[in-house]
Order: structure tokens, then C-alpha cells, then sequence
């Protein structure tokens, strides 16, 4: 499931990414002192609408893509468990005395 829904998020970010590139700027710059020329003549004056309710519909639906992913994901079978050290319920023996020379006479 998790692929699927993966593959569902890639496709939307390919669909977000051609929306974005294919909107004019709003901002003057070059584009705008060169470009403005076409879109006057051309009258066309929703497409920016259209655009950039497509530009939030697509990111919309890369963000619930995204938490229903992460509700889908498996864990490995060896995280899932919590793994706590082992311990011994025996106290530790001490250590044996060190053997002593005997007194040098």
C-alpha cells in the first residue's frame, strides 16, 4: 500500500511542478516588460485563476498523501518490539583474593 501511495505522491509532485512552470510571474522583471505584450493581446485572464487553484489542489493533495503514508508504514519486525538488556537475577560472585608472596626474610 505504501508504493502505491508513493507512487500517487510522485505523480502529484510531476503535476504540481508543470502548473508551477507553466504560470506567468506576477511580478514586473524582465518577464514582465517583455511578456505583458502577449497576454494583452491574447485577453486571456482566468487561466491565472485556474492555475493557481491547481497549484493548491496538487499541494493539498501531496500533504494528505504524505499522513496517510505515514499511517501505512510498516515498521521492521525487529524495531516493533523493544528490546531491553538482560539481567542477571544472580548478584555477582567477588573476585578470588590475589595469592600473596610470602614475607621475604
Amino acid at each position: 500500500m505504501t508504493t502505491i501511495i508513493t507512487v500517487l505522491i510522485l505523480l502529484a509532485c510531476a503535476v504540481l511542478a508543470f502548473v508551477i512552470l507553466v504560470q506567468n510571474p506576477k511580478g514586473g522583471g524582465l518577464s514582465g516588460a517583455f511578456g505583458s505584450i502577449g497576454s494583452q493581446v491574447m485577453g486571456v485572464k482566468q487561466s491565472t485563476d485556474v492555475m493557481e487553484k491547481g497549484t493548491w489542489l496538487s499541494m493539498g493533495l501531496i500533504a494528505v498523501l504524505c499522513i496517510i503514508c505515514v499511517k501505512f508504514y510498516d515498521l521492521p519486525r525487529d524495531r516493533q518490539q523493544v528490546r531491553q538488556p538482560q539481567q542477571n537475577s544472580a548478584p555477582a560472585q567477588p573476585a578470588a583474593p590475589a595469592p600473596t608472596a610470602p614475607p621475604a626474610q
